[in-house]
Parts: structure tokens; sequence; C-alpha cells
């Protein structure tokens, strides 16, 4: 008898673990095919983020949901522009410490986010649509004087952001790129590709 409950448990958990590796193969190739998109990705995030803020602002609710969103993604936007290897902590001889190559014939040290473009995009995608689905629970709807909220988070965005601007002024990075280089060829003064 205990062989057949046995039995039952060990089919029912495959089953179970069929299914979930079976969704998580889908979840993944549909990122899969989301990857190249990073305009539509972004534009479809964007849409979903006003449709969070339609519903606080219509329903006048939610509003420690939705600061504990803006502190999720302000932490996020902090990982996304800061450099994989801190270069703080990456000291060499001279007392400046290590900067971006400036002269043709330095070494070229790409600049390698924290958190990339994809993970950064994904991250805030699912914490919105959580956050959403937070909202048609009255147990979340905490009342508070959101004028507080909103200064605490604004003071908190701008020391973070000076913060964060000081470090890349120190250490002369910048996190965005605009498109590929485009180099002149010494013989004819061509501008190509790379």
């Amino acid at each position: 008898m205990d062989e057949d409950v046995l039995g039952s448990s060990t089919g029912s958990s495959s089953k179970c673990s069929q299914i979930c590796t079976k969704f998580s193969q889908i979840y993944q190739a549909t990122l899969d095919k989301w990857m190249p998109h990073a305009q539509i990705r972004w534009a479809s995030t964007v849409i979903l983020l006003l449709t969070f803020a339609l519903r606080v602002i219509l329903s006048q609710g939610w509003y420690i949901v939705t600061y504990a969103l803006g502190i999720y993604h302000l932490n996020l936007f902090i990982a996304f522009l800061t450099p994989k290897i801190d270069p703080a902590l990456d000291f060499d001889a001279d007392e400046n410490g290590p900067e971006l190559p400036t002269k043709a014939n330095e070494e070229f040290r790409p600049f390698i986010r924290r958190l990339p473009e994809f993970k950064f995009w994904h991250s805030v995608t699912k914490s919105t649509i959580i956050g959403l689905i937070c909202t048609f629970f009255e147990c979340f709807n905490i009342p508070v004087f959101w004028p507080i909220l909103v200064m605490y988070f604004i003071t908190l965005f701008c020391i973070t952001m000076k913060r964060q601007i000081r470090h890349m002024i120190k250490y002369k990075y910048l996190p965005f790129t605009h498109g590929k280089p485009k180099y002149q060829t010494h013989e004819t003064g061509e501008v190509q590709d790379m």
C-alpha cells in the first residue's frame, strides 16, 4: 500500500516537473524572439508603465506599491548605469586610478554594464506586471499621505543620481553609446562603417 502511494506521488511530481519544464522552455523561447527588438520591447514596457500609472491615478490608491516599484526601478537603473568591473576597486599604479583609453596606442576596454539592457528591460517589465497585479488587491492599498512619498522618492533619486554622475565623471566613462563609430581612412579620406 505504501508503494502505491509513493508511486502515485512520484508520478504526479514528475508530471508537474514536466509541465514546469515545458512552460519554462516556452517562456525562454518567447524571450529569445523578443531579444533583437529593443524598440518594440521598450515601447511595450512604457505602455505597461502608463497603464500602471493610469490605474493608480484613477483609483487614487496603492501609493505604497507605486513607491516600492519606483525604488526597485531606480535600483535597476543604477545597476544599468554602473560598469560591471567598478573602476573604484581596480587601482593601477598611477594615483588617479584606472581610466578608459584616450589614445590610439592604449588598451581598449569597452564599457560592460553590471546589468545588461535585456535583463534591465526584463526586470522592469516583470516588476511592473507584479505591481499592476498588486493594484487589484485591497490589502496592498495602505492609506498613506502620498506627497511625502513623492518628495522622499525625488530626494532619493537626486542623491543617488548625483553620486552616480560623480562616479562617471571621476572615472571618465559614459554608459551610453550613440550608434556605430565611423572612421576615416588615411588614403582616400572616405568614411567607413566599422
